[in-house]
């Protein structure tokens, strides 16, 4: 059974019907939306988008950070400042 990851749910007859009145509903929660009682789509508000695409851009920036922190000393290169 699929698990439903949301806790407001509404049918695609309702998304069709008024898709404003269900985000306005859910307050800045998610809907999932269902077909024969199960979850087909989620409606996502846009300030809930906009801060799960921040929390993956921080989480992919930490994993470049973590990667470049953790260099083997063979890799690098000597530079002289007066060459730059």
């Amino acid at each position: 059974m699929q698990p439903i990851l949301s806790n407001y749910t509404a049918s695609i007859t309702e998304l069709k019907k008024s898709p404003t009145q269900l985000l306005k509903d859910a307050g800045n929660e998610a809907v999932a939306i269902l077909n024969h009682n199960v979850a087909s789509a989620y409606l996502v508000p846009s300030e809930l988008y906009e801060k799960m695409i921040d929390i993956i851009d921080d989480y992919y920036l930490a994993k470049e950070v973590e990667k470049r922190l953790n260099y083997d000393e063979s890799e690098l290169i000597e530079v002289n400042i007066d060459d730059i």
